[in-house]
């Protein structure tokens, strides 16, 4: 079987199989190959046309699969999953409030303060403006964003 990227009139590409060249030749003058998008008959063949199949080849490679704006992959998680997710986050975030101490507004200031060796280091979680944030990187001191919301200790749920 011979694989063959086709193209109608109307620009649609898409994949179809014929045992040889002249059967796909024959099928499309007798007008039975046509466009699966919009049915037009002008069918031709692509550039990349034709491929001949092997034993490796994905469907997921093909023309056909490219034109799916919604591949599988891309699936919306269940509620279940998504509960569950934010239950884990949920945890992860109370175990790092927990175990750091909130510094607030001083939080670019105490870490710079604990990389230069003014100050013991410690886990501790605050506030820093993108711009503070940026330079404590450039600067070399390791900080990382929390993946959650970080609030005083008072304004917690």
């Amino acid at each position: 079987m011979i694989v063959f990227d086709l193209k109608c009139g109307q620009g649609h590409v898409f994949e179809a199989w014929f045992g040889s060249s002249r059967a796909f030749e024959e099928q499309r003058a007798g007008g039975l190959v046509q466009c699966p998008m919009c049915g037009d008959p002008a069918i031709e063949k692509a550039v990349m046309a034709p491929n001949v199949a092997a034993k490796g080849n994905r469907k997921a490679d093909t023309p056909a699969a490219r034109l799916d704006p919604t591949p599988a992959a891309e699936a919306l998680p269940s509620p279940d999953a998504i509960k569950a997710a934010l239950q884990v986050l949920a945890q992860a975030q109370t175990k790092a409030l927990e175990t750091s101490q909130w510094v607030g507004k001083s939080f670019a200031k105490r870490a710079r303060a604990m990389h230069a060796g003014e100050e013991t280091e410690a886990p501790i979680h605050g506030q820093a403006t993108l711009e503070q944030a940026k330079q404590l990187i450039d600067d070399g001191v390791p900080v990382a964003p929390l993946p959650f919301p970080v609030v005083p200790p008072e304004a917690r749920n």
